[in-house]
């Protein structure tokens, strides 16, 4: 069977929708709220009305980050379509396809969403059917980096200690993103340190809970429209129903509920560095036409000038990491493991478009460098998209227990 690299036809009013809303909402007041960092973009509440009014409509699938619940069917109220072939493009694959259209428009303000936080892809992975329906609607920041932990989540301090029908919650969680503006933090704790990776469970903890609060707001390189916050936890109290999922520690399964969180917001972040790329490469095709260059797609690279040779070879590179975010999006959508994958995507489009960025700086001259365009601003933005939800030698690290089938006792 032939493959049709086309964007689903059932998608393309969702991703023009996107693109204009990117382009016309977004882009307008990007410098704006670089400039202004920790000050909550409010014209986000308008937007994500509209959303909500999409959604409610059944007009809009997979508008935002909020990512799609592993256990169900791609074909059943989540906007699937099927193709010939039987395979479904679902939800997962809108999510992406949208998200990469919104960071075209600005990566900062798409992470500022309300009801848009990678919290919400935990709930969405691991909540059973009554915790699905209890935290619907909930703006969700993830709480996973500890000082001192870096990127091994499986050793996690933060404790959760069951008290009677309470879980009693102490640690300190960094780079906690929409973690002041949100209004749930989903917290990963250890309920057993000695027992590994396997007791790790998230917890969804609302805010103003006694015991949880914000100790302060990170200035940042890139991304200031959002805000990166450090929470610290002392005999916070939730109620034991706030565990996502199941509260039975299984060896057997190991990381496994964090790592279905991973599959889900992987290909997300990828869809991010991804948008943010095409922008820059979009802008630079057009900035490099205005002095003269002239990119010929039908002519060797080594036949033309350096400078659009040096985008073709860019844009090759964009077109892997966006393939590649396709594909595990639409295998998540297709109920296909999808580890590896995700882990893939992630490493070449964080990789990618922190190159991409960066790269069209370079070729723009001072134009690129100063503020009387958006280059250098994407460049500072895209280099987190290489580094959260895992950094790029973790990324790596996972590629390879994968493909050489060996754990991460194995392999590190």
């Amino acid at each position: 069977m032939a493959i049709n690299l086309e964007d689903p036809k059932k998608f393309r009013p969702l991703v023009s929708q996107a693109h204009q809303v990117a382009m016309n909402m977004l882009r307008p007041i990007s410098r704006k709220y670089d400039k202004a960092e920790h000050e909550y973009p409010k014209e986000l509440d308008m937007l994500a009305a509209m959303i909500d009014g999409l959604s409610e409509s059944g007009a809009s699938e997979g508008a935002g980050a909020a990512g799609v619940r592993r256990g169900e069917d791609a074909s059943a109220g989540n906007g699937a379509a099927k193709d010939d072939g039987g395979v479904k493009n679902g939800a997962n694959l809108a999510s992406v396809m949208s998200i990469t259209e919104m960071c075209w428009g600005d990566v900062g303000l798409l992470l500022s969403m309300p009801r848009q936080g990678l919290g919400n892809s935990a709930i969405a992975s691991v909540a059973d059917d009554e915790q699905a329906e209890r935290f619907a609607g909930v703006w969700a920041g993830m709480a996973i980096t500890e000082p001192g932990t870096g990127s091994d989540s499986a050793n996690i301090k933060t404790t959760a200690v069951l008290d009677g029908d309470e879980y009693v919650l102490n640690g300190e969680k960094i780079y906690v993103t929409s973690g002041d503006r949100a209004d749930h933090i989903v917290v990963w704790a250890t309920l057993d340190r000695s027992l590994g990776r396997a007791a790790i469970k998230s917890f969804v903890v609302p805010k103003g809970t006694p015991g949880m609060r914000v100790d302060r707001l990170e200035h940042k390189l890139g991304i200031k429209a959002s805000d990166t916050a450090t929470i610290i936890f002392e005999d916070c109290r939730v109620p034991k129903e706030n565990l996502l999922g199941s509260p039975e520690i299984d060896p057997k399964q190991g990381f496994a509920g964090a790592m279905a969180t991973f599959d889900n917001t992987r290909p997300l972040v990828a869809a991010m560095a991804v948008g943010c790329a095409r922008a820059a490469l979009d802008l630079t095709r057009s900035l490099l036409a205005d002095a003269g260059v002239t990119v010929d797609h039908d002519r060797p690279a080594h036949l033309q000038h350096a400078a659009a040779a040096k985008l073709l070879q860019m844009e090759a590179d964009w077109e892997a990491a966006y393939l590649l975010m396709l594909q595990a999006a639409w295998m998540a959508d297709n109920r296909r493991p999808n580890s590896l994958e995700a882990s893939m995507a992630k490493a070449k489009a964080g990789r990618v478009g922190s190159d991409i960025t960066l790269s069209c700086v370079e070729l723009c001259g001072s134009v690129g460098y100063s503020e009387a365009e958006l280059l250098e601003k994407w460049a500072r933005d895209s280099k987190i998209l290489d580094i959260f939800e895992g950094t790029q030698q973790i990324q790596q690290l996972i590629v390879a227990r994968r493909v050489l089938g060996l754990s991460s006792a194995e392999l590190k």
